[in-house]
């Protein structure tokens, strides 16, 4: 076989190998879908129309984190696609350290294992607790999943594992990253802006 048609051969695996991952990748999502869109109708079959007094601007700061951090995971796909591989490296770190300041807000101060009071709604508080603590706890799960996702790319990338005809692991780790963004778009006023507020007790 001439050197030509090997790399023909080697790149049509390739395209081949890719089609693959991106239908898993979609079909995973998908299925994740579900488990959030559960979690989403829970909410208001069991508050109804009302929610828990929270921290109105924290919720505010935290979604505006987590939409900045979708800015730069973009750039990172961008700039890798061009073959600007620094400007990928530097992006994809700003796109952690945003998303580890989400998940530290989450958990730091909606939680309350910051506050020296502690936390205002405790997961034994009824609907209000199991609702607030099961859809911030699964969406939390998954930005810490992200976040190693990411700071695996980002080594890879840093080794030199990416070009601008190759970069799956780049592309699956962005679309991971927006889906999860885009779950806390829809949790976001679900939480903290629909309906009255209600007492706990």
């Amino acid at each position: 076989m001439s050197q030509l048609a090997h790399v023909h051969q080697e790149e049509m695996s390739y395209a081949r190998r890719l089609r693959l991952n991106r239908w898993g990748l979609w079909m995973f999502l998908v299925s994740e879908s579900f488990m959030f869109a559960g979690l989403f109708a829970a909410r208001f079959y069991l508050w109804g129309n009302t929610r828990p007094e929270l921290d109105q601007t924290l919720g505010l700061v935290l979604t505006s984190i987590l939409l900045v951090s979708s800015f730069f995971m973009n750039r990172a796909e961008v700039a890798i696609s061009q073959g600007h591989r620094k400007e990928f490296l530097r992006s994809l770190l700003v796109t952690f350290f945003l998303g580890a300041a989400f998940l530290v807000g989450v958990v730091g101060f909606e939680w309350g294992l910051f506050l020296p009071e502690g936390p205002h709604i405790r997961p034994s508080d009824g609907a209000f607790g199991a609702v607030l603590y099961g859809m911030t706890g699964m969406h939390a799960f998954h930005v810490l999943t992200g976040l190693i996702f990411i700071l695996v790319v980002w080594n890879l990338g840093r080794k030199g594992g990416f070009s601008p005809e190759r970069y799956w692991g780049v592309e699956a780790c962005a679309v991971y990253w927006h889906f999860v963004d885009l779950v806390w778009v829809f949790f976001y006023p679900a939480l903290y802006l629909i309906g009255e507020v209600a007492k706990l007790h």
